[in-house]
């Protein structure tokens, strides 16, 4: 299994061209194993969603029931491990967001599939670009 980032998820389910090849060939790589997204990704999205900064092409109901139907796409849960990690993550950035994917990541040992930078230099956690 790899870790979505949220962007990524997005993305994917938008057909959005900043989905690249390589992106696209390591998404499919992982369906059959499992392609994790945290529950917070959800929030991540209603949020923007909520003030108009991202605008999906369906309800946000919709669109949720749309996204975690795509193949091998599994929701993982925000545990209390997860939250403590994501609280010890020495020299990483403030965005909380980004620190509960990060957390989960490293918490369940798996790689993270993301395009953010901050998240790529951080060398704490398998990343793969």
């Amino acid at each position: 299994m790899i870790i979505l980032d949220t962007h990524i998820w997005i993305w994917w389910v938008q057909g959005d061209n900043r989905l690249t090849q390589q992106y696209q060939d390591l998404l499919k790589a992982h369906q059959a194993d499992g392609l994790g997204v945290s529950f917070y990704s959800c929030w991540e999205i209603a949020k923007p969603v909520e003030y108009d900064r991202l605008v999906l092409p369906c309800s946000l109901e919709e669109w949720f029931m749309t996204a975690i139907a795509y193949p091998g796409i599994q929701l993982l849960d925000l545990t209390l491990p997860i939250i403590i990690e994501s609280t010890r993550l020495t020299g990483f950035h403030k965005d909380p967001a980004d620190q509960l994917i990060v957390a989960t990541a490293k918490g369940l040992g798996l790689p993270l599939l993301t395009a953010d930078q901050k998240i790529l230099n951080y060398g704490s956690i398998t990343t793969l670009k």
